[in-house]
């Protein structure tokens, strides 16, 4: 028997995950992951066609138990992941002297090490039958720059970039693997800094073509899962506004 074959989306319950969710879902089955419940089933009733999406409530703070928690829902059910999308991700404002081992272990896990668990799940036979065919990574263009009080955040999304290319080598040509790299969008996660007038007005001027939208980043991950991407691998692409080439003073 055939498994059903499904994309997998980490974070799905707000932001980019959920912008990602609803686009893909014209044309795909999803897995929506999320740690709330109740904002994963909004998630899933925003899609279309809301009765072929499954959720997978789990906190990736726990990586210990990804691999118990995940591998029933796949192997148990008759379900494949076809193409692995990680939104989920994390933030922490802190100086350097403020942050240790525990805040930046926390950090690693939810952007880096939940991802490293759940690829190395999906390239075990036994679980996914050899089905998966796309990884694409969430990152940032911080993981290229640098930003005061963000040296964990920043670390954890260079560390996914480095394993973005190292398995774009490892997995070719059965798997193509990529990054999309977001500058400021307006989602919940960063809506403290958009409260603050002056950090807007900052953003406002820095980036060329304004500040993103979701549905900016959903248009790319849509595009890097088609076919019409079909020679892209190992890639950290920009996608930005504008705000990495803007060199001006004033």
């Amino acid at each position: 028997m055939e498994p059903s074959l499904y994309t997998l989306i980490t974070g799905a319950s707000s932001g980019l995950g959920r912008a990602a969710a609803v686009r893909l879902s014209r044309e795909r089955a999803l897995i929506l992951h999320g740690r709330n419940l109740d904002r994963l089933e909004e998630t899933r009733r925003l899609c279309e066609s809301p009765d072929r999406h499954v959720r997978w409530p789990f906190e990736l703070r726990n990586v210990a138990g990804l691999a118990a928690s995940l591998g029933p829902l796949l192997a148990d059910s008759g379900r494949a992941v076809t193409a692995f999308v990680h939104c989920a991700g994390m933030v922490t404002v802190l100086p350097m002297r403020s942050i240790d081992h525990r805040v930046a272990q926390e950090i690693m896990n939810v952007n880096f090490f939940s991802a490293v668990e759940i690829v190395n799940l999906l390239l075990k036979k036994k679980v996914n039958n050899h089905q998966l065919t796309n990884i694409l990574f969430i990152s940032s263009i911080w993981s290229r720059y640098g930003a005061r009080a963000h040296s964990a955040y920043c670390a954890s999304k260079a560390a996914l970039d480095g394993l973005m290319r190292a398995l774009a080598v490892e997995l070719a040509p059965a798997i193509r693997v990529n990054s999309i790299l977001p500058g400021a969008i307006e989602t919940s996660m960063a809506a403290q800094g958009f409260e603050d007038p002056a950090i807007l007005e900052k953003l406002k001027h820095d980036y060329p073509l304004g500040i993103g939208q979701p549905d900016d980043i959903a248009d790319a991950i849509e595009f890097v899962l088609s076919g019409k991407a079909r020679w892209l691998t190992g890639q950290q692409i920009v996608v930005d506004g504008g705000r990495t080439i803007n060199m001006s003073l004033k």
